[in-house]
């Protein structure tokens, strides 16, 4: 068994089976770690349910701090493959995701140590030029991150010894920027045509969840030498000051109460 996947879990019930659809259908076998962080909706005993006949490996935890950046550590000290991938309970993953990484993994070699799928949205051409500009980017920037969480999958042994994710050190959203900025003084990055997974847009709102403008332009300005003093000087302090910490995830702004 070469992969693991990591997925936490906090009150999925309405997007989670369709996930675990899709994770079980890969071409590829795999490992899968199912943390939940304290869910009061049923959704864990309905996945324990509906992976009854799962002929793979799965692994339920339980993560009662609150926040995904908790549920991730949990998870991550759990892998023994690999290969790990980072998965959202709300994201549908094609049937070649761990098996397009896999190649791409074996083709680039050791140094290769984190593959990032971009976040495909239907109709696709319609969301085709945002594409390219994003698989641009990742070419021309390639000690940054470019794409989701959600969307990121590690050799292990250079995930674990970059830290994984560390609430101590960095307990705001953007955490998987933050986490790559570590992954990558270790090795470099793969973007791909092939390599894709579709997310949810339920979360029309999403200023409590991520960085301005203006921070985003200066992370991209920010030169390699620099990004820690962007990371633990400049954005942790905005982000702090804000609120911006990990437990905002958590707020379900799109559930009409």
């Amino acid at each position: 068994m070469r992969w693991s996947i990591v997925i936490p879990v906090y009150n999925e019930a309405d997007f989670l089976p369709q996930m675990l659809k899709s994770v079980t259908s890969q071409t590829t076998a795999f490992d899968l770690i199912i943390v939940d962080n304290g869910s009061t909706d049923g959704c864990i005993d309905k996945a324990r349910a509906q992976l009854a006949d799962y002929q793979g490996n799965v692994t339920y935890l339980q993560e009662l701090r609150p926040g995904q950046v908790y549920a991730l550590q949990t998870g991550i000290a759990a892998v023994e493959t690999e290969f790990t991938a980072i998965c959202d309970a709300d994201t549908y993953y094609p049937p070649h995701y761990l098996s397009t990484a896999t190649r791409l993994f074996d083709s680039k070699g050791v140094n290769y140590v984190a593959a990032c799928a971009y976040l495909r949205r239907e109709p696709f051409f319609a969301g085709l030029g945002s594409i390219v500009h994003r698989l641009l980017v990742a070419r021309i920037l390639p000690h940054q991150n470019h794409t989701s969480g959600a969307a990121q999958m590690f050799r292990t042994e250079a995930l674990q010894a970059a830290g994984g994710y560390d609430p101590l050190l960095w307990p705001y959203v953007l955490k998987d920027h933050e986490l790559m900025h570590r992954v990558l003084k270790l090795g470099r990055q793969i973007y791909h045509s092939r390599l894709w997974c579709a997310t949810s847009d339920r979360r029309v709102d999403r200023r409590n969840v991520r960085w301005t403008l203006a921070e985003r332009l200066t992370y991209h300005l920010t030169p390699r030498s620099r990004q820690h003093d962007f990371f633990y000087r400049f954005l942790a302090n905005r982000f702090d000051a804000r609120g911006q910490r990990d437990t905002v995830l958590r707020e379900r702004n799109w559930v009409v109460a």
